[in-house]
């Protein structure tokens, strides 16, 4: 299959663009992230571009990048309009609009619960309990969140830089 293809190239950059027609044929859901202004201090780059750098950080990792590439495929239809948008519930959106994709594109329900859960979860918090329940995923988790957090405004990134030292820590632990 040509997503595990595009998402394991050493240049995502290069894949995205050859493989850009095929990728949006079969997830058109991504159609709606180009260029979708999230309207938020805590986010410089329309959604794609924040999606495009988290991945550009990351592992090779199908798991993971998979992840990345949808953890946020959810929020042009569960954000709230203001002076500033707001997307609250919007994992939990990702997360569902993931399972309909994953399961139309044909892959097993195990590693579709899997990748889900870590869409579903790459905003919140990994406690010390969290890890020791499953060192492996949270672990992962982890890493997903990393590549997420460090594709926000840099001005705004304080917060997430310690509880990411926090979590590492607590990772270091187990």
């Amino acid at each position: 299959m040509y997503l595990y293809i595009i998402l394991m190239s050493d240049d995502l950059s290069a894949s995205f663009d050859k493989y850009r027609g095929y990728l949006l044929d079969v997830i058109p859901e991504l159609k709606y992230m180009i260029g979708f202004d999230q309207k938020h201090p805590h986010h410089h780059l329309d959604l794609w571009t924040h999606t495009m750098y988290a991945l550009s950080l990351s592992e090779k990792d199908f798991e993971i990048r998979l992840s990345l590439l949808l953890h946020d495929i959810g929020k042009p239809f569960s954000y709230q309009e203001g002076e500033v948008r707001h997307f609250k519930g919007h994992a939990k959106v990702s997360s569902e609009i993931s399972r309909e994709i994953l399961d139309r594109l044909g892959y097993e329900k195990i590693f579709i619960d899997k990748i889900c859960k870590y869409v579903e979860l790459h905003d919140t918090p990994i406690k010390e309990k969290d890890i020791e329940s499953d060192p492996e995923f949270y672990s992962k988790l982890y890493k997903i969140q990393c590549c997420d957090s460090l594709a926000h405004n840099p001005t705004k990134l304080d917060k997430r830089k310690e509880y990411l030292e926090k979590t590492k820590k607590l990772l270091k632990k187990i």
